[in-house]
């Protein structure tokens, strides 16, 4: 019988942590898949800082590094200037990337170093019981927002992939989302020409994915998924937001 579905090799064959319904698994596939294709387990180094990923060395076969939270961008840094010819990825939520590490996030980009940020944005804190988040959407209902975020008081969501865009050393700057088929094969397609761009030595490249959260949500996870395409995705656009390729 021909075998057309099988498990990544780099991803490891563990139980999850994640809740039911919640989407990490399948970015992190995403992510194996990538590596796997391109044969490059060996020479791949994955940041994880504090949130949901905090537990992702339990599923990458690839090596990985526990970094404090929103420190990541820092320590791939570090990574890979002392390793310049391996594949180094950060694997970050929201609520680490786009707040307390938004000063590493930020420099790290307009510097251009050379390495892969995958950002999962689910709109809180997952980790941590699902309070308000810099991309947090106006009105949305979180455990610090009962009432729904109010921007008179708390200010209007971070859109970080059109503020990175505007960076000199951003080489790839794509948002992308897990809620259909279609948008999780453009999505694969985003994270590999963040690592080939990587290869090629591009400089900082940044694949935002519009995830979901249900628990903390409140909801299923098939009304997850419909919250990212009639909520999330009108927010936050999904496309392409420089190319350094396309620029040429």
């Amino acid at each position: 019988m021909a075998i057309v579905f099988e498990r990544p090799k780099s991803l490891l064959d563990v139980s999850t942590s994640y809740c039911p319904g919640c989407t990490h698994g399948v970015a992190h596939r995403l992510v194996c898949e990538i590596i796997d294709e391109m044969g490059i387990e060996g020479d791949t180094i994955g940041i994880c800082p504090v949130g949901c990923s905090v537990t992702a060395y339990d599923y990458f076969g690839c090596d990985m590094i526990e970094a404090p939270h929103g420190r990541a961008p820092a320590v791939a840094t570090g990574v890979k200037r002392a390793n310049p010819n391996k594949f180094v990825f950060t694997y970050q939520g929201d609520g680490d990337l786009a707040a307390i590490g938004t000063a590493e996030t930020v420099h790290s980009a307009t510097r251009g170093e050379n390495i892969t940020v995958i950002f999962i944005n689910n709109t809180n804190y997952g980790m941590t019981g699902g309070q308000m988040a810099p991309t947090t959407l106006p009105n949305q209902v979180t455990q610090t927002t009962p009432y729904g975020r109010d921007t008179k008081i708390a200010g209007f969501p971070v859109r970080v992939c059109e503020m990175l865009a505007t960076l000199d050393g951003t080489a790839l700057v794509q948002r992308t989302a897990l809620d259909s088929i279609a948008h999780i094969n453009d999505c694969k397609k985003a994270i590999r020409k963040a690592f080939k761009y990587q290869q090629e030595k591009k400089g900082f490249s940044i694949v935002e994915i519009l995830s979901t959260c249900p628990t903390n949500w409140g909801m299923t996870p098939l009304e997850s998924l419909e919250r990212i395409k009639n909520e999330i995705i009108p927010y936050y656009p999904l496309g392409v937001y420089k190319d350094i390729d396309a620029e040429d």
